[in-house]
């Protein structure tokens, strides 16, 4: 669940759910996604996106296990495993005071720092090809398109400032444009092109 694509009011009736005439809207009684995992895992990503009152409720359940949905006073034990994750430094948004000190060392029970794609080139080719097929069968293409070499050169000698998500982005381009055809220099967005010296 991406915590930055719903605003703060949404996003705790998605966590929590809320019942039937909770707020304008809320037709019927509904489960929040923290209960609809329970069992298993619920991946928070962008997790530093959240509100004030979303850090206080998120800790609340951390803390307890249980789940008051939006509207009701009724609380429902929930055995919910979670797994956040965000592109800011907590560290030093829990110095700022944008992100509760407290929620932070309940969320950092073992962190995985993720270098930037950029220090791992290695990496690129793998994760492009797989993002390739990916594409491809999102967009009904068979076969898969081939990307030249040139093309991997390029991708593997950007820089990335988008991360993962950039890549993603440039190769589901690629697919659009190139069709079942081969993927070339020319699919590429220019920002790959200004600075590439073979």
């Amino acid at each position: 669940m991406n915590c930055a694509s719903f605003s703060p009011t949404l996003l705790e009736s998605e966590l929590f759910g809320h019942c039937k005439g909770a707020f304008t809207g809320a037709v019927k009684d509904k489960v929040g996604r923290l209960e609809s995992t329970h069992g298993g895992t619920l991946f928070l990503d962008e997790v530093s996106e959240l509100s004030a009152e979303g850090q206080a409720r998120l800790l609340r359940f951390l803390q307890g296990k249980v789940v008051e949905r939006v509207g009701e006073l009724k609380t429902r034990a929930v055995d919910t495993r979670i797994i956040a994750a965000t592109n800011r430094d907590l560290r030093h948004s829990v110095a700022g005071e944008g992100f509760r000190e407290d929620l932070y060392y309940r969320l950092n029970v073992a962190e995985i720092l993720m270098p930037p794609l950029r220090s791992r080139p290695e990496g690129i080719p793998f994760l492009a090809e797989r993002f390739l097929a990916q594409a491809a069968a999102q967009n009904g293409l068979s076969p898969i398109p081939v990307m030249e070499d040139e093309v991997r050169s390029r991708i593997v000698r950007y820089s990335w400032p988008g991360n993962v998500r950039e890549l993603q982005n440039v190769i589901e381009r690629c697919v659009i444009l190139a069709g079942c055809g081969r993927i070339t220099a020319e699919h590429l967005p220019e920002r790959l092109s200004a600075d590439f010296v073979p």
